[in-house]
């Protein structure tokens, strides 16, 4: 078996009744597409959104508020997450660590929170510290670093 000799399983498809091949055929004239008006005509698309002259979702919805363009989103990670894997033999903390332990994803910026207990001494290395998270880290005996 190879590419030119592929079809597709018996009666997993179905077979199209052909258009525009004269009248004899039962589709023929217009094709099924009716007399005049867009859709009659070669290549036409309606445009995404198009709600056959109704006013369209996207128009009708009011718009409000502002986003930022240069917002720069972190993935949080909690002190409870640290020490999970200080339990786990881990002692020095970087976002790579973090993808590898499956915590946080490739190329994501890493800001590390408060919440929770830390007890275990951690040299970690991320994007961003809360304060209370840095506080947390360093009175454990740990080393914060930005990156």
């Amino acid at each position: 078996m190879d590419l030119s000799n592929l079809k597709p399983a018996k009666g997993s498809t179905k077979e199209k009744k052909r258009l525009g091949r004269g009248q004899g055929s039962g589709r023929g004239g217009t094709s099924t597409r009716g007399h005049k008006g867009a859709q009659s005509r070669s290549g036409a698309k309606r445009k995404i959104g198009f709600e056959g002259g109704q006013m369209p979702l996207a128009r009708l919805v009011p718009k409000f508020g502002f986003t930022n363009p240069n917002r720069v989103e972190y993935t949080p990670v909690n002190l409870t997450t640290l020490q999970k894997l200080a339990d786990k033999g881990v002692s020095v903390i970087t976002p790579e660590v973090l993808v590898e332990k499956r915590v946080t994803h490739k190329k994501e910026l890493v800001k590390i929170l408060g919440r929770g207990e830390l007890t275990a001494k951690l040299e970690v290395k991320a994007h961003a510290f809360s304060a209370k998270a840095q506080q947390a880290i360093e009175a454990a005996g740990g080393t914060c670093e930005k990156i």
